[in-house]
């Protein structure tokens, strides 16, 4: 045992606020109270917990039914849920080095617990006894969802495998959390190490919101006076849209795309060629091909092929598109004199450069106007609006940063219905991105369960009282996540395990991505989009010069997202040893797919957290997209019925969408909200994409 989890382990369980009733608002975690040292006791506590309650279900004399085999596993394990709840909200939004050490080792212990859980053969048989004659049980939908899913669950661990394929795939789980830990520790790494300083005359061309928020960068690291541009994607990609110093603009473009790739400490190429070997073996142990036959067959594209296909579709006008607009880019600087060839550093600077001239709109003019707070309400506003829910901000909450604000949500009928955590900016002790959790989901097993949510993001924040600023990208991605939210907070099942976004991967992105269409609705924009200075409105003029413009740039934005896809299947289709040289591996699939060279991959391997941090998403990142072709069709239910908050619509969008959680197949919820299946081009059309000419 290591010296910090020794520490850790004499820690007093009666003084542990994890181990105790919280005597708080709507028994929220007492963040304040709880220390890095809490975390191994309870964790050592909850284990021991889960376990005897696993034995008790296993060992039962009765007769396997319902109530003592699946409702029982239901009701296993809440001692565990709550602090690694608690524990991975602070992991990702608040870490330290002692809570970071700590994850090292809890990860491949949490294996160790649930391998045998999961590879348990007398449990197995009962639940595998219950699923064989379900349709004797007299089951509601819900309860048949469950045991269809906890049937799926345990036979895909291995629960019906041989003693020794058990144990070898008890090893490979163990390993594989080790080093999806490693992975995050290590991007994480990289991102807190690195920052470029900005001297007075490095500023040409960032606007003073930029400045103001690289200034708050830069005091947030106890950096007091100066101005710092980080590896957050959100001071990244402004500066690369923004800078006229094209030498900076490489620099941090360079920086940014060799996260995990430096070979340092925190290189993540050798934990990638171990990851994609265990996973391989995992799937033939399984009886699969391949990693991602194993990973599709539970999903809504069932193979590879469908997701390819998908893929392939799009890909071909992307690229056409892409392709064009590099010409015009190439034109452009030529036409200002510039003797270099467009670089991938240059795409974003000249790209904005010819919106301004194609459209009459930049980010920047729009910017002012997007304030965070103002963005918020509009969220808050639409989905009050759409579904009757109200928010109302609590001071009382507590929060594991000061920055984190915390809201009450009531339903339609003026009951408490959730709580909703805001955290909203970058800081060194938060991973990079963005991203929706929970610290406790709804369920009404044993009463009613109130969900705890989280919207996690990494906002610039603004200097000297100023308020936060956000591009239409950060617009985008409020609602976004905040539509992950909603899932959660409407969500209205019995068993916790069927609860808010429990679904398959491939549809988990239809609430968030849909949400994100009321963002840039005219009549939305109006309300909320207020200048931070003068309070006025978004003038008409901006506002129709930023609806016109959305559709630029979209060759770029789907090419790198779509060449991500891509590569993260070919990782789980071909053999694992073709992939023992990452780089190589990349590069030779770029030249396959015809990767224009200006355009660089949403992410490069080495910093793919979605599919290397750990399995959520391996094989599964071409699920924005598959999502999107149900997102863009279902918003046009809405259209159809000429009202963006049609109430009809909105029923039938809260009833068969966000609160009925993973408790229905998801192609039935979504012809019962839609009343058919999704229209692909859907898709290529709201992206503009869908008369591109074709390019060589």
């Amino acid at each position: 045992m290591s010296e910090t989890l020794q520490t850790a382990a004499s820690s007093s369980g009666s003084a542990n606020p994890l181990l105790r009733p919280w005597q708080t608002p709507f028994e929220t975690p007492p963040f304040a109270e709880i220390a890095p040292e809490h975390f191994v006791p309870a964790f050592e506590q909850a284990f021991a917990d889960h376990s005897a309650e696993i034995a008790a279900i296993t060992h039962d004399p009765a007769t396997p039914d319902f109530a003592n085999t699946i409702t029982a596993l239901e009701r296993a394990g809440r001692l565990l849920t709550r602090v690694s709840a608690v524990f991975y909200d602070l992991v990702s939004a608040h870490s330290n080095p002692a809570l970071l050490e700590i994850d090292k080792e809890v990860a491949p212990r949490m294996a160790r617990h649930w391998n045998p859980i999961m590879m348990n053969a007398v449990l197995f048989g009962r639940i595998a006894m219950l699923h064989q004659n379900r349709a004797t049980l007299k089951l509601t939908g819900e309860q048949m969802r469950l045991l269809e899913r906890s049937y799926t669950r345990f036979h895909r661990a291995g629960a019906g495998l041989d003693d020794t394929a058990k144990a070898r795939m008890a090893e490979i789980n163990e390993r594989l959390a080790d080093l999806g830990t490693s992975f995050s520790h290590h991007l994480l790494g990289d991102e807190q190490d690195w920052f470029m300083e900005l001297g007075e005359d490095d500023h040409a061309g960032l606007s003073d919101s930029f400045v103001a928020a690289a200034k708050a960068a830069a005091e947030a690291r106890g950096m007091q006076g100066k101005a710092i541009v980080t590896l957050s994607r959100s001071s990244v990609e402004p500066f690369l849209k923004s800078s006229t110093r094209r030498d900076l603009r490489e620099k941090v473009f360079r920086a940014f795309t060799a996260r995990g790739d430096n070979g340092n400490d925190n290189d993540n190429n050798a934990v990638i060629v171990e990851i994609l070997a265990l996973r391989e073996e995992r799937a033939k142990i399984l009886g699969f091909p391949t990693y991602a036959a194993y990973r599709l067959e539970d999903s809504m594209a069932k193979t590879p092929e469908a997701v390819r296909g998908l893929l392939e579709r799009v890909w071909k006008p992307a690229r056409a598109r892409a392709l064009a607009d590099r010409d015009a880019l190439q034109a452009l600087i030529a036409k200002e004199g510039g003797n270099f060839a467009l670089a991938p550093w240059d795409w974003r600077y000249y790209a904005e450069k010819l919106r301004q001239i194609s459209a009459n709109f930049d980010d920047a003019a729009i910017k002012p106007y997007l304030v965070l707070d103002h963005m918020v309400e509009a969220a808050f506003d639409c989905a009050t609006r759409l579904f009757g829910i109200t928010f109302a901000e609590r001071k009382d909450i507590p929060v594991w940063h000061p920055d984190v604000r915390v809201w009450e949500v009531r339903g339609p009928d003026g009951k408490h219905k959730a709580l909703f955590y805001g955290d909203y900016f970058a800081r060194p002790s938060k991973r990079s991105g963005a991203w929706m959790t929970s610290l406790r989901d709804q369920q009404k097993l044993d009463g009613a369960i109130a969900p705890l949510i989280i919207n996690v993001c990494n906002f610039a924040k603004g200097a000297d009282g100023e308020p936060s600023l956000l591009s239409p990208d950060d617009a985008r991605t409020l609602f976004h996540e905040f539509g992950h939210g909603l899932h959660g907070m409407l969500s209205d099942v019995t068993y916790p395990s069927l609860s808010g976004t429990s679904v398959f991967t491939d549809f988990v992105e239809l609430p968030s991505q849909l949400y994100e269409h009321w963002q840039e609705q005219p009549q939305v924009l109006r309300q909320f989009a207020r200048h931070y200075q003068t309070g006025e409105p978004l003038p008409d003029d901006l506002l129709k010069r930023f609806l016109a413009a959305r559709k630029f740039n979209q060759g770029f934005a789907t090419v790198e997202f779509v060449a991500s896809a891509l590569i993260d299947l070919e990782f789980h289709t071909q053999p694992a040893a073709a992939s023992r040289d990452i780089r190589a591996f990349e590069q030779a699939e770029l030249e396959k797919i015809g990767m224009p060279a200006e355009i660089a991959l949403r992410h490069r391997p080495q910093q793919f957290g979605h599919i290397f941090s750990g399995d959520h998403y391996a094989s599964g990142y071409y699920s924005y997209m598959w999502s999107e072709v149900m997102d863009a069709d279902a918003f046009g239910a809405f259209e159809e019925a000429g009202d963006i908050f049609d109430p009809a619509t909105a029923r039938r969008l809260h009833d068969d969408i966000y609160s009925s959680g993973g408790s229905r197949d998801p192609e039935d919820a979504y012809v019962a909200f839609r009343g058919r299946e999704p229209e692909p081009d859907a898709l290529l059309r709201r992206r503009g994409l869908a008369e591109t000419p074709e390019a060589a």
